[in-house]
């Protein structure tokens, strides 16, 4: 008789989990202050008092840099286009080649387009998913301008050995700490070791707005530049006195005062949200460890964010498939409740290898004529062997780390993978 219940057994789990929402009263109480006040959004696209935005935008940038221990925090209306301003505060241009990430949200790496500056991939070393140094050591040449790191998933990449790499050839280094808000690297946040970081606050991040972003830097120049592209830079810099016009053209990327109020509260949050999914995360591992067909990540001198929790599955010592694995897990649970379409949040793999994506593989994003990129510049199938391999036959992730799961929630997810690794054999 099946124990398994993708064979016809019982399932661990017949119940939704509780979806991810820790909006509370707090950040309703607020958004009221700020819907009575009348004023919604205080920014003037002109040189002018107002150009920094209004009361809680200025309250909101100045919590944002003291919980990171910042000069300066720019707040824009999401991930995507803080990274679009990041470069072009670092005058990313024609010609110029930014390193990119294989493996993330796609604006990682089209972002430099946006800059008609070229992308060009580097893979990830298979343990923490950090940069590969020799990826990026072989990519490097003259036309070389910056490196977008990605903290992936929570885990923070390299950043020294990076680091060491950028400042010998004189490279602008941007952290996309999106999913990394609040961990550490040798004891220093990440986002604060390059020359720019920034953060996402949509919807399904650790703190969140609905939509919007935060970029951060101590350097003044960087900060300004920044500045500018928010918010119309080519209406501004006459008045403003700016004789830098340098990618100053105008974007609103502006958050308005009501996501300022809400991410104010939200910030508060954040110690006790990493705090909940690192205990979690170490009941996970704890539980799997045991099993040698099972690859947890190991940390060393940085903290995790589990944005999503990763593992690795070695089907040569398993005797059978990722995928196979992990549809017998997954049937043995529930989906998340309004979100029951999606089904049990366990990946196998993250998203395709960004550059197996149209737009790269056809070399097309302004126009037909494939501006931007360059002929010499590859990106076939076999760019980022380690991403390849993650992808599509090793790497696992899921989003059962978060509040408000509770601890039997985390219990059955476990119950679930040794039920399915004790009966292995069902599947063979």
């Amino acid at each position: 008789m099946s124990v398994l219940a993708i064979n016809g057994g019982d399932k661990v789990r017949d119940k939704l989990f509780p979806r991810y929402n820790n909006i509370d009263q707090n950040e309703i109480n607020e958004v009221i202050k700020v819907m009575q006040s009348g004023v919604l959004s205080k920014y003037l696209g002109a040189w002018h008092e107002d150009f920094y935005g209004g009361d809680k935008i200025q309250e909101f940038e100045k919590a944002w840099s003291e919980y990171f221990e910042v000069k300066h925090s720019i707040s824009v209306n999401s991930n995507t286009s803080g990274i679009i301003a990041a470069l072009g505060a670092c005058g990313v241009g024609l010609g110029d080649e930014v390193l990119v990430s294989s493996y993330s949200m796609s604006i990682s790496a089209s972002a430099p387009l946006f800059w008609n500056a070229t992308p060009v991939f580097c893979d990830l070393e298979p343990e923490t998913y950090s940069f590969c140094i020799d990826s990026i050591k072989k990519n490097i040449n003259e036309n070389t301008k910056a490196i977008v790191v990605v903290h992936i998933f929570g885990c923070p990449s390299n950043m020294n050995e990076i680091m060491e790499v950028a400042k010998e050839h004189n490279l602008y280094v941007i952290e996309d700490c999106a999913q990394a808000p609040g961990t550490k690297y040798h004891d220093k946040f990440v986002g604060t070791i390059g020359d720019i970081g920034i953060f996402s606050l949509n919807y399904h991040k650790h703190i969140h707005t609905g939509e919007g972003g935060v970029c951060i830097t101590n350097n003044d120049t960087l900060a300004n530049k920044m500045q500018l592209i928010r918010n119309h830079a080519e209406s501004v810099v006459e008045n403003k006195g700016d004789i830098q016009l340098e990618n100053m053209l105008g974007f609103n990327f502006r958050l308005t005062e009501i996501q300022a109020a809400i991410g104010i509260e939200q910030l508060k949050k954040l110690d006790t949200e990493l705090k909940i999914r690192q205990e979690y995360a170490k009941l996970y591992n704890e539980a799997l460890d045991k099993y040698n067909f099972i690859k947890t990540v190991k940390l060393d001198n940085r903290t995790h964010a589990y944005y999503f929790q990763t593992f690795q599955f070695l089907e040569e010592i398993a005797g059978i498939s990722r995928d196979k694995f992990i549809t017998a897990v997954k049937a043995e649970l529930e989906a998340v409740e309004g979100r029951e379409n999606e089904g049990v949040p366990i990946g196998q793999g993250y998203v395709k290898p960004l550059y197996l994506i149209p737009m790269f593989q056809n070399k097309i994003a302004y126009n037909s004529k494939g501006f931007a990129f360059k002929d010499e510049i590859s990106y076939e199938k076999g760019t980022c062997p380690v991403v390849e391999d993650m992808h599509y036959n090793k790497l696992w992730t899921h989003d059962f780390t978060r509040s408000p799961l509770s601890l039997d929630d985390v219990n059955d997810v476990i119950s679930a993978y040794v039920k399915v690794c004790e009966n292995i054999d069902e599947l063979k």
